[in-house]
């Protein structure tokens, strides 16, 4: 049993298989340990007669399919099927006069396992709705889930997918690729998908398998074959008819003298060519490239790599929209139709592109460009996720859903709102989710109190509506006009901006972002002053939404690189103090591999307000009044021993460039000899727990400088291992704004 468990899922070598006199697949090699591998193909090169043969459905004249190391060639469908293989056909292969409940019961029982009807039904609420429909009364993306949902009751350990997207609409591909990323990590089934979607193959697998001429022409990694379109072109027909390639090698492209489409433009919407007019086989004419163009569609899954997603806790791969600018107004049309439509209505007359976004959660239906279903279809658990009687769960189902939407937005010149406080929750969170630079405009009634958990780390304006957005009248319109032509001068200012930055030939300075605290800044003001010919330094001030604001910069694809000297919100996150980091802390860096260059700044100190203001269970402690207002408690060895832990399980997860110093003479200004916080043993206690946590490596070091943090020869470290990560010619580089 251990054995087995040990082969790997699927294991096919030399496999012939023929269709009369024509060699359908001619001696296929391919391996699936775990996880999710995705093969890609034009029509008739022999992905589908592979998925056959896998399942018993074709005669195998040659080669061996090992199933967990058992064969299965020549077996029959159904003792395959005991083995622990389901099957997800093209076109689904539904039964028109069965119920959903009764097609789920037929597969059903085969295997035990996880996967129960129950569990189907919460998966795919949809499907729960529609339990007594049967198959012909399914749409197209309805038909999919249960054709998947079929097979995954069979509890496989093996689960063929044959074009699992053809024909869906794109948030139904979304949600296709979630559950491929979910089942993926999971790791309880592995999943062989054929796909002709290249954004959807290469999002939910590390390796991609490309099918020529019934042979596996290559196996390539997912991030390459997505980026690289002449590739594509040439072994796919992505954007042209494509030629073949039947070299296994990674030869380079070479001139052919048959006739191509023109290439489209990388703006706007890309077009790919993913199937011809009629269905055609290897052996067929070529078809005329109109005849190619006029059924071409749009591609419909953006390309996230499956890393990127397995860190952000499997945020779904979407696409994103393209197209000339448009300004988003978003609210609860049900409550608060008439004030949107008068925002709308001021920011259309200047002259820019509008789109009216309805995010009511009641259900009802509103006049407007995308629509409250079209928003909730979005949420994980589609309308019956967002649409019910709880009025909390339901915003904040709807808020989660609006975010996933904005995110897949590739054209958002600015965005505004007007409403109450849950008008606000609902559409700040996406609203935050955008770049900073994008203008964005809350209107609301909360906007004169505590506006932080709203704004959070985002450029948020937010602009108090004097009397309750209720209704138009002399005062409302007054400020909700102010509100829309404050929109529609920051967009047209950052539109301007952006096309004289087309227009200038000039290098832009690559940005950087420096964290800073008060008893840090003497090396902030060394390092930036170092720095300031080659790069612009950006400065953030360790108040945990100071971090929080360097690391969406990071995220937003803003910084080149970053220099957090002080990391002392990692202190009030653990201990409870006033200016707290997220556990998400280091998250960005992570996610994006820039090169960072980090340090113990301020590692010395809790932030509390004012002495009275002190938790009962710290007030023996070491303290240091900064102000009347701001008192610093002195971290212990065995706080700093936690806190060197905490650090360096997240530097262990960076995979680009690290480089953390230690500055032995102190970690801040009253860290050192003769000041109050000095203390030998608390540092060394950090120090050590650093070392011992993290694993380095040439790209990930440790580096103890014998000088306090402030002192000169440590900025000149710091500088020092900075500069090679960039270059020193900053002004040779461009960064996107």
């Amino acid at each position: 049993m251990n054995d087995r468990r040990a082969a790997p899922a699927l294991e096919v070598k030399g496999l012939d298989v023929y269709y009369g006199h024509s060699h359908a697949l001619q001696g296929v090699d391919l391996t699936l340990d775990t996880g999710v591998f995705s093969v890609v193909g034009r029509n008739g090169m022999g992905k589908t007669t592979l998925c056959k043969a896998i399942m018993g459905l074709v005669r195998v004249s040659a080669g061996s399919i090992r199933i967990r190391g058992e064969e299965v060639a020549g077996q029959s469908p159904a003792r395959i099927a005991r083995l622990g293989v389901g099957y997800v056909p093209q076109g689904r292969r539904l039964w028109r006069s069965l119920t959903v409940d009764e097609h789920l019961a037929l597969a059903g029982g085969l295997r035990r396992g996880p996967w129960t009807i129950e569990r189907i039904y919460d998966t795919f609420p949809r499907l729960a709705e529609r339990k007594s429909n049967g198959g012909n009364q399914l749409s197209g993306g309805e038909q999919q889930m249960l054709a998947i949902s079929r097979a995954l009751l069979t509890n496989p350990h093996l689960l063929v997918m044959d074009e699992p997207t053809e024909g869906l609409a794109p948030v139904i591909v979304a949600q296709v690729e979630e559950m491929l990323l979910r089942l993926g990590d999971e790791g309880d089934i592995s999943v062989l998908v054929i796909e002709q979607n290249i954004g959807v193959a290469t999002a939910v697998s590390r390796n991609v398998a490309i099918m020529v001429n019934g042979r596996i022409n290559r196996i390539i990694d997912s991030a390459r074959l997505a980026a690289d379109r002449e590739l594509q072109q040439r072994l796919l027909g992505v954007g042209t008819h494509g030629m073949d390639e039947t070299d296994a090698e990674a030869a380079a492209p070479t001139k052919t003298d048959a006739p191509s489409a023109p290439q489209p433009e990388r703006k706007g919407l890309v077009r790919i060519y993913v199937s011809n007019p009629v269905l055609p086989t290897r052996w067929s004419q070529p078809v005329p490239i109109a005849r190619i163009e006029a059924a071409a569609r749009t591609q419909s899954a953006g390309v996230t790599r499956l890393e990127e997603a397995t860190r952000a806790r499997r945020e779904p791969a979407l696409s994103k929209t393209s197209g000339p600018p448009v300004v988003l107004v978003v609210g609860t049309l049900d409550t608060k139709g008439a004030e949107l439509r008068y925002i709308r209505d001021i920011i259309a007359g200047s002259g820019l592109r509008t789109r009216l976004v309805d995010v009511s959660t009641s259900g009802k239906p509103a006049s407007c460009d995308v629509t409250a279903q079209e928003i909730a279809l979005n949420h994980g658990r589609g309308g019956a996720g967002v649409f019910g009687t709880d009025r909390g769960a339901s915003v904040t189902a709807m808020a989660e859903a609006f975010e996933r939407w904005l995110r897949r937005q590739g054209n958002v010149a600015g965005i505004i709102s007007a409403g109450g406080s849950g008008g606000a929750s609902l559409v700040a969170p996406g609203m935050r989710a955008l770049p900073v630079g994008v203008p964005k405009l809350i209107i609301s009634s909360v906007a004169s109190g505590d506006v932080g958990p709203y704004v959070g780390p985002a450029d948020i304006t937010m602009m108090y509506s004097v009397t309750d957005v209720q209704g138009l009248n002399s005062i409302s319109r007054a400020v909700l006009g102010n509100g829309a032509n404050a929109l529609v001068g920051m967009v047209k200012a950052r539109l301007d901006e952006q096309a004289n930055r087309q227009r200038d030939t000039g290098a832009t300075l690559p940005a950087i972002g420096i964290t800073m605290f008060g008893v840090t800044t003497p090396a902030v003001q060394k390092i930036a002053a170092d720095l300031r010919e080659d790069f612009e330094c950006l400065v953030f001030h360790a108040t945990g939404v100071g971090g929080r604001s360097m690391e969406k910069l990071v995220e937003s694809g803003q910084l080149a690189g970053v220099i957090d000297l002080t990391t002392t919100e990692v202190c009030d996150l653990l201990m409870g103090g006033v200016f707290p980091a997220t556990d998400d802390r280091f998250g960005a860096i992570v996610r994006s591999r820039v090169p960072y260059i980090g340090s113990v700044g301020a590692l010395d100190m809790v932030n509390f307000g004012a002495p009275d203001t002190i938790p009962e269970r710290y007030r023996q402690r070491k303290f240091h009044v900064h102000n009347p207002q701001v008192t610093l408690m002195r971290t212990t060895p065995e706080e700093n021993e936690r806190i060197g832990r905490w650090i360096g399980e997240k530097l262990n997860q960076m995979d680009g460039v690290v480089r953390f110093f230690l500055p032995e003479g102190g970690v801040s200004a009253l860290d050192a000899p003769g000041q109050p916080f000095w203390d030998p043993e608390a540092d060394a206690a950090l120090f050590r727990a650093l070392e011992r946590t993290v694993r380095q490596t040439s790209n990930r070091q440790i580096i103890r400088v014998k000088r306090n943090i402030n002192d000169p020869e440590f900025t000149a470290a710091i500088v020092s291992a900075f500069r090679p990560l960039l270059g020193r010619g900053g002004g040779r580089r461009r960064v996107a704004r």
